[in-house]
């Protein structure tokens, strides 16, 4: 038997590739590594070309197992290249060995793009309304082989590469191709699934490696002070929400009881070793009590992923991701069905203004000013030192876009509450002189804001009927809450500030000095309409020094609780949707702090305990009765019966519906009983008392009219009831049934 010859360098395929290249690969700065890498058509053969530290000897194979080529080892730091004995490109496999034995790895320069050219066209269009689809990372199978494919935008960069620990955090291993029409990265790794951690590595413009940068579009988070992105399956849950939805999607929200419940979901209870309660742990506590108490939302304070516990979520780093501090992806989802088929709906708490410049964020994302204004006087947030997007590229407005989208789809999301719109709307706000820019009619007003959230509300009702958008908006801009088609922003619903502004300053004088002030209370009446109105005690209030509900109402104890009382029902009457901050419907008395949970011993108090038990009353009523909901953002809703007592600090009205009985508010802002007062209605008989926050079941004096008035006809055709108004106190009366 012949004995086969050692094999010796002549016996090598001469070297298909530059030097040059070679050592851009290996260095990890080559711009185009899928030029060289994979599966190359070499003069009329293929070649297969990889990079696999460590190897010492690599064999390339079929997907299907069978030998294709050994392939020679071209520099000791892994790059090999030999020639291919497969006639048509396809992807291949290698099995690479060294002294501590072997292993089998895909390579992904060997597949071919995920994305097409119908992507390209829409992404470069701005008008693609899938990008959460397309780009971030998905678990796919992609040319009969399991794995994740990667996509980000990063126009300006000269070099991208995922990284994580299925590669050593190495950036020369993934290099991702660029498709040059749009600025997107993308590449497949096979044997990528859920649970793995992963950033960018960025090369930019100027040659510079960028700190590691976590995902625009992660779906998933590592648990700060962790910053990586987790790949993730889509989300694995049956919904069993379609009787809500469909409600919703039907109803008219204008004419819908709302009642808002807003929740910082790490601070409204917590374990007692101080640890954050699961989303199914929360869904198990906070949807029986919410449904208990009446309201009809949950507005989270924004839940999407943010680095500093502090910032309330308002510095988000991770729009597309709910935060890891209350478990994985899918208990959101839980908790939101949960709620649904409670009836109760979820709305999230949306931050499109600005972002945080942490190093592993969106700032200089491709080493330029990417998702931000490059000029501070567009781009830099004076107030809260954040970035602000740069709402005219249409890269940017189609992310914030999409990621509404996102919610409202994949997590069945009611409603996005948007934070922080007049410092969207105006490129003045909080500067001085010299420190902005005018718009191009030399004006004070952000027109790519104005486009932006026209766009935004849109395509959200556009997609999904039965969400509603809601926008924190302290200015007298017009029309925020009527459609585009009529030169509106488009929103279903804006906070009413004024209301609020107005109503704690009256309401924290002396009852001796209020009836200098009257017009505080009854100005609001004079623009209620203009807007679809939310009227909204919200967190802002009761932090930083505000001090709580509670102790912003003036007197001593006693008048405190009174005057509270009264105004929960003063409100619960007024024109326009609710909203109560957790820790107000029982009285807290402490400032609201991130830190721990709600001062829920209070309930054990009398006091506390009756403020409780009348929000819940309240939010009962009001759904109970269209009177109060019905006709809330429209004015033949409303009617004053005493609007000019200021000698009295009384003010009473009615609040009616089409084919229901009439409700008459009356409320009394002094501590002053009112015997025999005289209060006109619009019809004769009887009316029955069915709110009386004096009642002794909430902690009142228990002054009243026995649950019942008559009203009767003068000579004149008027018609009036003579009652006692009790101290600190409103009352609600409705036609009793004949």
């Amino acid at each position: 038997m012949k004995k086969p010859r050692a094999r010796t360098a002549s016996d090598e395929p001469p070297a298909t590739v530059a030097a040059s290249e070679v050592e851009a690969i290996l260095a990890g700065t080559h711009g185009d590594p899928f030029s060289v890498l994979g599966v190359q058509a070499i003069q009329g053969r293929l070649v297969a070309r990889c990079f696999i530290p460590h190897a010492k000897e690599v064999t390339a194979f079929t997907l299907a197992g069978k030998p294709a080529g050994e392939l020679v080892r071209r520099d000791e730091a892994g790059f090999f290249e030999g020639p291919l004995s497969v006639r048509k490109r396809q992807p291949i496999k290698y099995r690479a060995r060294n002294a501590g034995g072997e292993w089998w790895l895909f390579d992904p320069y060997s597949f071919g793009p995920v994305l097409g050219p119908m992507d390209d066209y829409f992404i470069a269009e701005g008008s693609h309304l899938r990008l959460f689809d397309k780009l971030g990372a998905h678990l796919i199978e992609h040319e009969g082989v399991a794995g994740a494919h990667f996509a980000v935008w990063a126009p300006n960069a000269r070099r991208v590469s995922v990284v994580g620990d299925f590669n050593d955090w190495d950036g020369r291993r993934d290099v991702m191709r660029h498709r040059r029409d749009t600025g997107i990265w993308e590449i497949f790794i096979p044997d990528i699934d859920a649970g793995r951690a992963y950033k960018f590595e960025i090369i930019g413009p100027k040659g510079e490696k960028l700190p590691l940068k976590a995902d625009p579009f992660a779906f998933r988070t590592e648990l700060r002070p962790a910053t990586a992105s987790i790949t993730s399956a889509p989300l694995a849950h049956e919904w069993g929400d379609q009787e809500h939805r469909a409600y919703w999607q039907n109803a008219d929200a204008r004419r819908e009881a709302i009642s808002i419940y807003e929740v910082h979901a790490g601070s409204w209870r917590r374990h007692a070793d101080g640890g954050f309660l699961s989303w199914d742990e929360l869904a198990d506590e906070l949807i029986p009590y919410v449904s208990d108490m009446g309201f009809t939302h949950i507005e989270f304070m924004p839940i999407t992923e943010h680095p500093y516990d502090p910032s309330w979520g308002y510095q988000t780093t991770g729009l597309y991701a709910p935060t890891a501090r209350f478990g994985e992806p899918e208990g959101f989802a839980r908790f939101i069905d949960g709620a649904h088929r409670a009836g109760i709906g979820v709305i999230l708490d949306w931050v499109p203004a600005h972002f945080p410049t942490d190093e592993h964020g969106l700032a200089h994302f491709d080493g330029t000013a990417l998702y931000e204004h490059a000029d501070p006087r567009k781009g830099h947030h004076p107030d809260w030192n954040t970035a602000i997007y740069n709402f005219g590229r249409r890269e940017v407005a189609s992310y914030l876009v999409n990621n509404a989208l996102f919610w409202a789809e994949k997590y069945h999301l009611d409603g996005l509450r948007v934070d922080a719109v007049a410092s969207m709307l105006y490129l003045d706000y909080s500067r001085k002189a010299g420190e902005w820019l005018p718009n191009k009619h030399g004006g004070r007003e952000n027109l790519e804001a104005v486009s932006f959230l026209q766009n935004m509300n849109i395509a959200v009702y556009g997609a999904h009927p039965g969400i509603m958008t809601i926008a924190e908006e302290s200015t007298s801009w017009p029309k925020v809450s009527q459609p585009v088609h009529e030169g509106g922003l488009g929103f279903g619903f804006k906070w009413n500030m004024g209301f609020m502004n107005d109503t704690l300053r009256y309401l924290s004088k002396e009852p001796v000095h209020r009836k200098h002030h009257h017009n505080e209370i009854t100005f609001g009446l004079v623009y209620a309409f203009s807007e679809n109105f939310v009227l909204a005690l919200s967190h802002d209030e009761v932090v930083h020094g505000k001090r709580s509900l509670l102790n912003k109402m003036a007197g001593d104890d006693w008048q405190k609780f009174a005057t509270l009382r009264a105004y929960y029902a003063f409100m619960w009457g007024y024109p326009g949707k609710k909203l109560l901050f957790m820790g107000q419907e029982f009285a807290q008395g402490a400032e609201w702090s991130e830190a721990r949970q709600l001062d829920w011993y209070l309930l054990d108090r009398p006091a506390h305990r009756g403020t409780h038990r009348l929000v819940r009353d309240l939010n009962h009523l009001y759904r109970a009765r269209p009177a109060l909901h019905a006709r809330d953002c429209e004015p033949e809703g409303f009617s004053w019966l005493i609007v000019d007592d200021s000698a009295n600090s009384v003010f009473a009205w009615l609040r009616m519906a089409p084919g229901t009985r009439p409700i008459a508010v009356v409320s009394n802002f002094t501590p002053v009983p009112h015997a025999n007062y005289r209060l006109p209605l619009p019809t004769a008989g009887k009316w029955r008392e069915i709110i009386n926050t004096d009642a002794a079941d909430y902690g009142g004096s228990g002054k009243g009219n026995r649950g019942m008035i008559e009203a009767v006809a003068g000579r004149d055709g008027s018609v009036h009831a003579t009652l006692e108004l009790p101290p600190l106190a409103t009352l609600m009366l409705e036609p009793a049934e004949k």
